[in-house]
């Protein structure tokens, strides 16, 4: 290898990592006023080494200013991100420079305010989306036909087929399609054998899945071929994509309520409806954040009401917590148990305060 590639490659080597605290970092990002472009991107291709792929990525995007968080597997990468909207066209560049991304299809974010993520963050995992499957038991490139949003909503309407969510239930609570089956699972790997269970009678029937932006249903319909269901059809790109369609040719909207994304957001409204209640009070609402007691950091609905009764906690006991000085509550944390670390997300009884009524 060179030597001035080598020296380099060290130099950036040496700040692959972000160095600033990263509360420091959220409170840079509330306040700048640059313009930044929230995006999803994926692709499976058969990467040798992820960990130097990892470390030649940081460099590259770092160099043009991209904050987000990106898994990188031997299977391939998959990353939801924010771009300066100057360097649009940079970043493009940027992946050009990659054989397997160029012209790689950006999912652009519904919803905006540029304030999406306040770091870059590249992680090698043992896969991009953690599906629980062993991928040598069947061809996973044997995947469910693509469809457009015209032919979603097409396909959508027809009474042989059947509508599959492969979200969890705390993304379809806020916003789904209209007559779609949401299972009640809070990872994607609980899905795949729930659904293959349930429409095992169904075999011969369209089957149609959608998630937010693509990547759960490319393995998800892969596995249901291999279950022996034979009419697979997957949204391509996603809800992110079938909203911009929908937007732009002027097609009906099936899609009802909000998207939960997976970012600083928490959500990107898609239609006007407000289809979830508060975990609270039981208001109509579909705001999603997280307890503000960092040792509980509960995700739940929460209304702006009880957002400002209970300090932005889940609970009554997160909310005297969180009064505690400092230095007692790092000791404390050792032992207290919060919602947070007794339940999933969205899967506890919230209380009204003042007449100590529990909410299932």
């Amino acid at each position: 290898m060179h030597l001035a590639i080598v020296n380099t490659y060290f130099f950036y080597k040496m700040r692959l990592y972000n160095r600033i605290n990263g509360e420091e970092l959220k409170r840079l990002m509330k306040e700048s006023n640059e313009q930044r472009t929230t995006l999803s991107f994926y692709k499976y291709h058969k990467i040798l080494n992820p960990n130097f792929f990892r470390d030649h990525l940081y460099v590259t995007l770092d160099q043009v200013g991209v904050l987000g968080r990106i898994y990188v597997a031997n299977e391939g990468i998959n990353g939801q991100i924010s771009v300066p909207s100057e360097n649009l066209d940079s970043f493009r560049n940027a992946l050009n420079t990659i054989d397997f991304l160029q012209g790689l299809r950006l999912n652009i974010a519904i919803e905006d305010d540029g304030k999406s993520f306040f770091k870059l963050k590249i992680l090698v995992r043992e896969k991009i989306v953690a599906d629980g499957l062993e991928d040598d038991t069947f061809d996973v490139t044997n995947r469910g036909t693509h469809v457009n949003a015209l032919q979603f909503n097409e396909l959508a309407e027809d009474p042989e087929t059947i509508l599959v969510d492969m979200r969890n239930h705390y993304e379809s609570e806020v916003g789904h399609f209209a007559n779609a089956i949401t299972p009640d699972v809070e990872t994607f790997r609980e899905s795949l054998p729930i659904i293959s269970d349930m429409l095992s009678e169904n075999k011969e029937k369209k089957i149609l899945m959608y998630c937010t932006g693509g990547i759960r249903c490319e393995k998800a319909s892969a596995y249901m071929k291999h279950k022996g269901f034979q009419n697979v059809f997957q949204l391509d790109g996603g809800i992110i994509e079938y909203a911009r369609q929908v937007n732009e040719q002027h097609l009906e909207n099936k899609f009802i309520g909000k998207n939960f994304v997976f970012d600083e957001r928490l959500g990107e409204r898609i239609s006007h409806e407000v289809i979830a209640h508060c975990h609270q009070c039981g208001n109509t609402c579909d705001t999603h954040v997280n307890c503000a007691n960092d040792a509980c950091h509960l995700l739940f609905i929460q209304c702006s009401d009880c957002s400002g009764k209970y300090e932005e906690c889940c609970s009554d006991d997160c909310q005297d917590f969180i009064q505690i000085p400092e230095e007692d509550r790092v000791e404390l944390r050792k032992s207290r148990v919060f919602n947070g670390t007794k339940f999933g997300k969205n899967r506890y009884k919230a209380y009204r305060k003042s007449e100590g009524e529990a909410l299932v």
